[in-house]
């Protein structure tokens, strides 16, 4: 018995000298991108990153949210203006990231990004329905990606693509879910790919976080203006009950 008791204590040593070995150190050193910091659960990743000690870089889609977070936080977290949909956006934030960083690499990327998509019917919708969200959700996630590569390869970072669990489940039409299974497509090739250069790549999946309240009348809205765009043979054959239902 004793020697049972004594075989776990063991065991027990061994593994918190195993977890403590692969914590983190250094923090004040290592830089993070994280994006979509404006609000919600990018700010908030930010703030707690902040905190521990991470140099944190915060991309916001504007100002006010940029100024809002700084005023929150440490001098050390730095933000950058960014929009996913647009290429040039990404680039000078790419750039900003590359000086930040002054040769170090990058040790984290933290991908977050949810863009507005219709919700209606598929035959409801037209391609720039599908462009609204994976721009932003997928080609854009994808495109600050690749250009930051090289900086996480240097530091040997990881990429943490967080893709909420909702967009997984295809209950309605529309560009969401795609961009989700997209990223996950994408997190699942570039995990493999970049396991030679010591570069992690990791999804969280973090089921119905709540970033803010529902907006059902602008969802209406938005319902309405799609039925009313539809053509008479579209529209008949659903049928004015199936709207008003």
């Amino acid at each position: 018995l004793h020697i049972a008791i004594l075989a776990s204590i063991l065991s027990l040593i061994i593994c918190w000298l195993i977890r403590d070995s692969r914590r983190v150190s250094n923090l004040s050193r290592k830089h993070v991108f994280v994006t979509d910091c404006d609000t919600g659960l990018g700010k908030s990743l930010a703030k707690w990153l902040d905190k521990r000690g991470f140099c944190v870089i915060a991309a916001c889609a504007t100002e006010k949210g940029g100024q809002e977070l700084r005023s929150c936080s440490s001098l050390s977290l730095k933000t950058v203006n960014l929009s996913l949909a647009d290429s040039n956006s990404i680039a000078r934030a790419v750039v900003f990231v590359t000086k930040e960083t002054a040769g170090k690499g990058l040790f984290g990327l933290v991908s977050i990004a949810e863009g507005t998509a219709p919700v209606a019917p598929t035959d409801w919708l037209r391609t720039e329905d599908f462009h609204s969200v994976l721009d932003v959700s997928l080609l854009g996630l994808i495109e600050i990606t690749l250009k930051l590569l090289p900086l996480l390869k240097k530091a040997e970072g990881r990429v943490v693509n967080l893709i909420n669990a909702k967009g997984l489940m295809a209950f309605v039409g529309g560009g969401y879910s795609l961009s989700k299974w997209g990223m996950e497509a994408f997190s699942d090739t570039l995990r493999i790919e970049m396991q030679h250069f010591g570069v992690k790549v990791s999804i969280v999946e973090h089921a119905f976080f709540k970033a803010g309240a529902v907006n059902s009348d602008a969802i209406e809205r938005d319902f309405l203006r799609l039925w009313n765009r539809l053509t008479p043979d579209i529209r008949d054959s659903y049928g004015e009950k199936y709207f008003v239902e």
